[in-house]
C-alpha cells in the first residue's frame, strides 16, 4: 500500500518510528515531515498529507502530532478525506470498515510505539464494508461535503 505519512515537531519522536514500521511491513511510504523537532504547523503538514491522498500518490494516510486532535481536525477540513482519532484497534480498524476512513491521526503524547503498531495493523488491514447502509451513510457524508463547499462559495 501507498502510504503518506506526517507529523508536527510534537509528534516527531512517533513518526520516525512509525515510518520505519510501515515499510518494514513492506508499504511503500512518504514521509511529509516534519524532519525535526522544530516547531511547525500541523495544518502545514497536513496539507502536504492529504493531497497526497487525494492525487492518488497515496492510498491512506497517517498523521502524528502530540494529541492527534488537531491533526485530525485540520485533516477534516478537506473534502475527500476522513480522518478519524484513532488510539485503539477497535476505532483503526472499525473507522475504515464503516465510515471509509482514509486517514487516521495518532498522538505522541497518549500512546507509546507498541499500541501504534498495532493500530497501524488494524487500520492497514481494514477494507470499507461492503453493507449498502454504511456505504449510503458514506455517500452522505460526501453530499455534504459538497452542500457546505457551495454555501462557501456563494
Amino acid at each position: 500500500m501507498k502510504l503518506a505519512v506526517g507529523g508536527d515537531h510534537a509528534g516527531f519522536s512517533m513518526k520516525g518510528p512509525v515510518v520505519e514500521y510501515l515499510k518494514s511491513l513492506g508499504h511503500e511510504v512518504t514521509d511529509y515531515g516534519t524532519h525535526s523537532e522544530d516547531p511547525v504547523d500541523f495544518p502545514d503538514i497536513a496539507q502536504l498529507v492529504t493531497s497526497a491522498i487525494l492525487s492518488g500518490d497515496a492510498d491512506r494516510g497517517i498523521l502524528v502530532c502530540g494529541t492527534g486532535v488537531g491533526a485530525a481536525i485540520a485533516a477534516n477540513k478537506v473534502p475527500g478525506i476522513r480522518a478519524a482519532l484513532t488510539h485503539d484497534t477497535h476505532c483503526a480498524h472499525q473507522g475504515v470498515e464503516h465510515d471509509d476512513v482514509n486517514l487516521i491521526c495518532m498522538g505522541a503524547w497518549i500512546i507509546g510505539i507498541a499500541v501504534a503498531k498495532e493500530v497501524l495493523d488494524a487500520f492497514l488491514k481494514a477494507e470499507f464494508s461492503t453493507d449498502p447502509d454504511f456505504r449510503r451513510r458514506v455517500e452522505k457524508l460526501t453530499e455534504m461535503e459538497i452542500k457546505y463547499a457551495k454555501k462557501l462559495l456563494m
